[in-house]
């Protein structure tokens, strides 16, 4: 019964934000097409604001677990949408091995995760190094990428278009843990997403 009423409420979100998108920020959605139906995806995109993770969540047509640090779930709104979306929430600065394990669970079940590999909002214009996250994910689990560039929603220009790249496969990697190797594959995810952004 809970995860009845639980899949109702998930149902509405999405379907409100996505209203909300496509009519506040007049949202442009391109390249569904290339998401596939079926099997584990490990959607990233670049962050800029808070309006990124609800975006790719109500236009994706997948569930997703966002990954999501644990100080949002102080708040009321943020802590409502973990839960209707099952919310991986994470430790920062720190190795979370729960929020690790329940992720690659997650993946062997055949769903999505989600998170950016710029680890906070504008990680980029802030100077932060990449997380390697998105690809310890991948070559630990064999699941493919989805990277996703959004542009626009800003006060400069609240027009949003959200654009989803082809999968990247780095199952030929699957079980590597060189430091270099996932560096490698982190900055080709990003310059996927950023070439997104165009």
């Amino acid at each position: 019964m809970k995860k009845a009423f639980k899949r109702i409420i998930k149902w509405i979100v999405r379907g409100a934000i996505y209203l909300w998108c496509k009519i506040y920020y007049r949202a442009e959605i391109i390249g569904l097409e290339n998401i596939p139906k079926e099997g584990p995806l490990i959607f990233c995109g670049n962050h800029r604001t808070y309006l990124d993770p609800p975006l790719m969540v109500a236009t994706a047509k997948r569930d997703m677990h966002f990954l999501a640090k644990d100080e949002l779930a102080k708040n009321p709104f943020f802590n409502f949408l973990g839960w209707a979306f099952d919310a991986i929430h994470v430790k920062r600065d720190e190795k979370d091995v729960t929020a690790i394990k329940e992720s690659l669970k997650t993946l062997k079940n055949g769903e999505c995760i989600a998170l950016f590999p710029e680890g906070t909002r504008n990680g980029l214009e802030k100077g932060e190094k990449l997380k390697d996250g998105v690809a310890f994910f991948a070559v630990r689990s064999g699941a493919k990428v989805v990277p996703c560039g959004i542009k626009g929603g800003t006060k400069e220009n609240r027009k949003v278009t959200i654009t989803y790249g082809k999968p990247l496969d780095y199952s030929k990697y699957k079980g590597s843990k060189d430091k270099e190797v996932l560096d490698k594959i982190t900055n080709e995810i990003m310059e996927n997403i950023i070439a997104l952004t165009k």
